[in-house]
C-alpha cells in the first residue's frame, strides 16, 4: 500500500471547500464501500469520464485524503513471428531436420534451401546450433554427436509452447526469445483505491454550489466571476522544486571521459550514423552470414541505398574473405571464410551498430604512424531492453598504431582509463573478435551487477590492415562506454541514462 506523505493535522473546517464536485463524489463513494475499488469499478459506479476520475483520484491522493494499492501483472503472448515458428517450427529446428541423416557435410546455401531458410533466419540458426554445441565450426556443415534427435524438443520449442498455453517459463528464455521478436510482454498496472483515516474523518460540505479553481478569459468577459466561489488553496499541498539549467549527468561524463582521452594524446573523430555492411562489418573481416549481421543485431533502414566502397578497395575486401591472395601477392593472407563474397551485401544501408566502422574509415584515409585516434559516438543494436542492454548506447572506439605495438600498451590504457574515472577494479581475459587477434576482455565491477564487460580489444588482424594499406601494428579496442557510466554515476539501470528525471539532474534524488 502506496501511503500519502506524512504531514500535520489541519483544521478540517478549513479545508472542507477545497474539494470539486467529482473530488467529493469520489470521497463519498469510496466511504460507502466495503473495500478498496479498482478505477474501472469506479467508472461505473460514477459514470465520470476516465480524465476527470484519473485526476480526481490523483488529487484527492495528494490532498491525504485517499490510498492507493497497485498491483503489477505481466502476461506473455507469441507476436506474429513466434506464431510462426510453432507453426512451421524454428529455424535451428528447420537446420537441424535438414542436416539429419546427412553422410557428408555441406554448404550453408544448399542446406538453407532445403530447410526453406535464407538471409537472416539461416544465420540464426546457425549461430544458435553452434552456440549450443550441436554444430561444427567452420563450412561446410556438419552435425556433432551431441546434436538432439529429430524427436527431441529443443529448450525453446517447449518454452514457446508453453507461453502458448499461458504460461511463462525461464526468465533467460524470455530475454533471448523477445530479442529474436518470438514472444512479448503485456504489462498491466491495477490501481486499488480507498480512504485514508483523514479522509474518512474530514466532514463534507452539504451544498453541491460549483467551485472555481482557476480565474479564466471567460469568467473575466462576462463578469461571472462576481458571483462565483473559489477553491481556498491547500497551503500543504508540495510546492514545485525550480532549478536552474543543468547538464545531464551522462552527458557531463561523455564530455568528461574525451577529454580524458584527448589527455592521453588521442585525436577524436567522426563518422555516420547510417553506414553501409561494407564499413560496418566486411572491412572488418566480419563473415557476410555472421549472426551479428542478422535482422535480429542490426536496424536495416527501409528505402535506402547505400554507396559501393571504391572498386579497388571492394576487391581487396572480396579477395581476403574468400581466402585469395591480394593483387601482386602469391600467397593468401588466411584460409578466408571459405564462401562466395557478395558485393551487394556490402551495398546495404544499416544502422551503424559499433564505432569500429569509423576506425575503418580512420584507416582507410593511410595515416602516417604513429597516430592515435578515438571516436566516442552513438549505435544502435535491436537489444532487449534490460539493466545493461539498450537499442542505443555510447562507444568508445579507437586505434592506437606504432612500430612494436602490443596487448601490453593496450591493457595499460584500459587501466589508465579506468582509473581517471575513479575505477580501481579491473580484470583482464582472452576473447575472441573476427577482427582482432589476440583478443582480450577487460570486466570492472558494478556494485549491484558485479562483473560487467566493458573494455574489448586486440590487435587488428592482417585481414583487416592491409586491404586498407596499413602495415603497421594496430591495437584497436571499442569500450562500452555506457556501462563504465552506470559505474561511475552509481546507477544500476542502464535506461535510467536516458531518462529525464528532474530529480536526478538536480541532485534531489541522492
Amino acid at each position: 500500500m502506496v501511503d500519502p506523505a506524512t504531514s500535520e493535522a489541519a483544521d478540517p473546517s478549513a479545508r472542507e471547500l477545497s474539494l470539486s464536485a467529482p473530488e467529493r463524489r469520489l470521497l463519498e463513494r469510496l466511504r460507502k464501500a466495503d473495500r478498496p475499488r479498482e478505477e474501472s469499478e469506479l467508472l461505473t459506479d460514477l459514470g465520470l469520464p476516465a480524465d476527470v476520475l484519473r485526476g480526481s483520484l490523483q488529487r484527492l491522493r495528494a490532498k491525504h485524503l485517499l490510498l492507493v494499492e497497485e498491483e503489477h501483472t505481466e502476461r506473455l503472448e507469441l507476436t506474429e513471428r513466434g506464431r510462426e515458428a510453432r507453426s512451421t517450427g524454428l529455424p535451428e529446428r528447420r537446420l537441424l531436420n535438414a542436416l539429419a541423416g546427412q553422410p557428408a557435410p555441406i554448404a550453408p546455401s544448399e542446406v538453407g534451401e532445403r530447410a526453406g531458410l535464407h538471409g537472416e533466419e539461416r544465420s540464426v540458426a546457425i549461430g544458435v546450433l553452434r552456440r549450443r554445441g550441436y554444430l561444427s565450426e567452420g563450412v561446410p556443415l556438419r552435425l556433432l554427436p551431441s546434436a538432439p534427435a529429430p524427436s527431441e524438443k529443443l529448450p525453446e520449442e517447449s518454452w514457446l509452447e508453453a507461453v502458448e498455453s499461458g504460461g511463462s517459463g525461464d526468465r533467460t528464455l524470455f530475454d533471448v526469445a523477445r530479442r529474436r521478436g518470438l514472444v512479448r510482454a503485456e504489462r498491466s498496472t491495477i490501481r486499488r483505491w480507498s480512504v485514508s483515516p483523514e479522509g474518512a474523518q474530514l466532514p463534507l460540505p452539504t451544498d453541491e454550489r460549483p467551485l472555481l479553481g482557476a480565474l479564466t478569459a471567460v469568467h473575466l468577459r462576462e463578469g461571472s466571476w462576481k458571483d462565483s466561489e473559489f477553491r481556498p488553496y491547500d497551503v500543504r499541498s508540495d510546492v514545485p522544486f525550480v532549478a536552474g539549467p543543468a547538464s545531464h549527468p551522462y552527458a557531463r561524463f561523455l564530455e568528461e571521459f574525451a577529454e580524458l582521452l584527448v589527455g592521453l594524446g588521442f585525436e577524436e573523430a567522426e563518422g555516420p550514423l547510417v553506414e553501409t555492411e561494407f564499413w560496418n562489418g566486411d572491412v572488418l573481416f566480419m563473415p557476410q552470414e555472421h549472426p551479428a549481421r542478422s535482422v535480429h543485431d542490426v536496424f536495416f533502414p527501409g528505402e535506402l541505398t547505400g554507396r559501393a566502397p571504391p572498386e579497388p578497395l571492394l576487391e581487396r575486401v572480396a579477395r581476403v574473405h574468400e581466402g585469395r591472395p591480394l593483387p601482386g601477392e602469391s600467397a593468401p593472407l588466411s584460409l578466408g571464410w571459405r564462401v562466395p563474397y557478395r558485393p551487394e551485401v556490402a551495398r546495404h544501408p544499416v544502422l551503424r551498430s559499433q564505432t569500429t566502422a569509423v576506425s575503418a574509415h580512420y584507416l582507410a584515409g593511410r595515416p602516417r604512424a604513429p597516430f592515435r585516434m578515438f571516436c566516442l559516438d552513438r549505435n544502435f543494436r535491436p537489444d532487449a531492453l534490460d539493466v545493461t542492454h539498450h537499442v542505443e548506447f555510447h562507444q568508445c572506439e579507437g586505434v592506437l598504431a606504432e612500430e612494436g605495438t602490443t596487448l601490453r600498451e593496450l591493457i595499460g590504457m584500459f587501466q589508465a582509463l579506468a582509473e581517471g574515472i575513479g575505477i580501481r577494479e579491473l580484470k583482464i581475459r582472452p576473447s575472441y573478435f573476427p577482427f582482432t587477434e589476440p583478443s582480450i576482455e577487460g570486466y570492472i565491477r558494478h556494485p549491484q551487477l558485479g562483473w560487467v564487460e566493458t573494455f574489448p580489444g586486440g590487435l587488428l588482424r592482417p585481414e583487416v590492415l592491409r586491404p586498407l594499406g596499413v602495415e603497421v601494428p594496430v591495437a584497436a579496442w571499442g569500450i562500452g562506454v555506457t556501462r563504465l557510466a552506470m559505474v561511475a554515476l552509481r546507477i544500476s539501470d542502464i535506461r535510467e541514462l536516458f531518462e529525464d528525471d528532474l530529480d536526478r539532474l538536480t541532485g534531489r534524488g541522492e
